[in-house]
């Protein structure tokens, strides 16, 4: 049986293990929260190397994209040095194939179509390939990278406008700790959200993201909104339901009774692959979720009996 480790800085409160087969092997699924203690997470990760098959580096990206521009964040990279044999992965990966396929799905399969809807991506140099596909449903798009991560209160319309802010603040951002950018440890459960951004859920029909980005500044009223996101769980789920969240779609699967992160999927796909990862393409990643059947989770979550489209769950 084969192990996959997601270490992640953020809560131990989304804590999860999952046993699953695929393609005929037996794997341990297991994500294990820190609390943002990057020096937990540095030991866990030093402690596991050579015992596991694969590391997903959860709740912190080894790098932000913007265009055809990759910067890495300093924070990650001492993370990742503690993995000195076993295979350590962030989701980037996915993120840039199973991530922009599921704009596809959405179309094809949920007959969902995006064309002139609004859509407020909360952060896109974190989910390069969504933001790209969504640029190209032509949709009416807000890109929140400055709001969300930085607190400034300037929306972006383009990847373009993207592109120019990121070649000036990137080189910058991933020099900083990252609990300033992104919520870690308590931070990824308060009570309270944000409301500073909440015209911007108002305005849009489809919130899309990281989720914690999204829980994080969520209004009470989300009536009628579809959420496209990736790591959620049952408490996330009943959050949404309560709030009016209409349909609910991760790019993950259901793995015993959650959504796991890009991150763990990933690790999955590379113990799977048993390649070296400098050998593994975008097409390696694409060939395996086709054979495994990896399709997106689909909720929805106002109607009589909230039916998981994909996975064996049912919310009732």
């Amino acid at each position: 049986m084969k192990r996959v480790v997601s270490v992640s800085i953020g809560s131990d409160i989304r804590n999860h293990r999952a046993e699953v087969e695929l393609l005929g092997q037996r794997f341990i699924v297991e994500r294990i929260g820190t609390n943002g203690d990057m020096q937990l997470a540095e030991k866990l990760i030093s402690e596991l190397d050579g015992q596991v098959a694969a590391f997903g580096l959860g709740g912190i990206d080894m790098y932000i994209w913007a265009g055809k521009r990759r910067y890495t964040i300093r924070d990650s990279k001492q993370l990742s040095s503690a993995a000195k044999h076993t295979p350590i992965v962030d989701g980037s990966g996915l993120k840039n194939t199973l991530e922009r396929e599921v704009i596809s799905f959405i179309k094809t399969r949920l007959g969902l179509e995006l064309k002139h809807k609004r859509v407020l991506l909360v952060a896109a140099v974190d989910r390069f390939g969504m933001a790209e596909a969504l640029a190209e449903s032509d949709c009416d798009l807000v890109i929140g990278d400055l709001m969300f991560a930085l607190g400034l209160p300037i929306p972006l319309r383009s990847l373009n406008a993207l592109n120019i802010v990121a070649r000036v603040a990137a080189p910058i951002a991933v020099r900083l700790p990252f609990h300033m950018l992104y919520p870690t440890g308590s931070n990824q459960h308060q009570e309270e959200p944000k409301t500073k951004f909440a015209r911007y859920y108002e305005w849009a029909d489809v919130i899309a993201g990281d989720y914690h980005f999204i829980a994080s500044h969520m209004p009470a009223n989300m009536q009628g909104k579809t959420v496209l996101t990736n790591t959620v769980t049952e408490d996330d789920v009943a959050k949404m339901r309560e709030r009016g969240v209409e349909t609910l779609i991760t790019s993950t699967p259901n793995l015993g009774g959650r959504s796991f992160g890009t991150n763990v999927v990933e690790a999955i796909l590379v113990a799977l692959l048993e390649k070296p990862i400098t050998q593994i393409t975008p097409y390696d990643y694409l060939d395996m979720l086709k054979m495994i059947d990896f399709q997106p989770r689909v909720e929805y979550l106002q109607s009589a009996a909230a039916q998981e489209v994909n996975g064996k769950h049912q919310y009732i």
